[in-house]
């Protein structure tokens, strides 16, 4: 029987090690892999080679095993960054931002990444960048409008002919 080959082995070793790398259950199985081989014999430089990772990584991998179990091989769980804006700041912008600007003071009429930076630091005193304002547009599910252009010398009549539906 011909021995088997992947096409393409070196590029198709990275994407899979990065394919392990992208989901939780994956990563665990691979350590769980990892700590099979060694206790089949194998050792950590071999599996470390076999598997595309560091002596000392497989090393970690097994003497996690030893101290705590399955368990011990998943991963914790990642708390992240704590949010710059409390959940009652984040309702109260909410509310101001599906208003006009020009009710709140303000000299524009629609709402964009600057003012409402601008409007945060006035409120709450907090600084956030015009990009971050930018995001909390999307996570607040608020679309931002940009007016249309209209030509001072356009002829409505000849608009409304050019137009697809009326």
């Amino acid at each position: 029987m011909q021995r088997l080959k992947v096409i393409n082995a070196p590029t198709m070793v990275i994407l899979l090690q990065n394919e392990i790398q992208r989901h939780e259950e994956s990563k665990y199985d691979h350590r769980l892999h990892g700590v099979l081989l060694v206790a089949k014999g194998y050792s950590c430089s071999n599996v470390g080679e076999m598997l595309g990772h560091n002596v000392k990584t497989i090393e970690n991998w097994v003497n996690r095993f030893n101290k705590g179990g399955f368990k011990a091989l998943m991963d914790e769980p990642h708390t992240g960054r704590p949010p710059i804006l409390s959940s009652d700041q984040m309702a109260k912008i909410g509310e101001d931002i599906k208003g006009e600007p020009n009710l709140l003071g303000y000299c524009q009429n629609l709402w964009d990444g600057k003012l409402l930076s601008y409007h945060i630091l006035c409120k709450f005193g907090i600084s956030l960048s015009v990009r971050q304002c930018q995001r909390l547009f999307h996570k607040l599910d608020y679309r931002q409008r940009k007016p249309r252009t209209i030509s001072s010398k356009s002829d409505p009549e000849k608009q409304a002919l050019f137009k697809k539906t009326n």
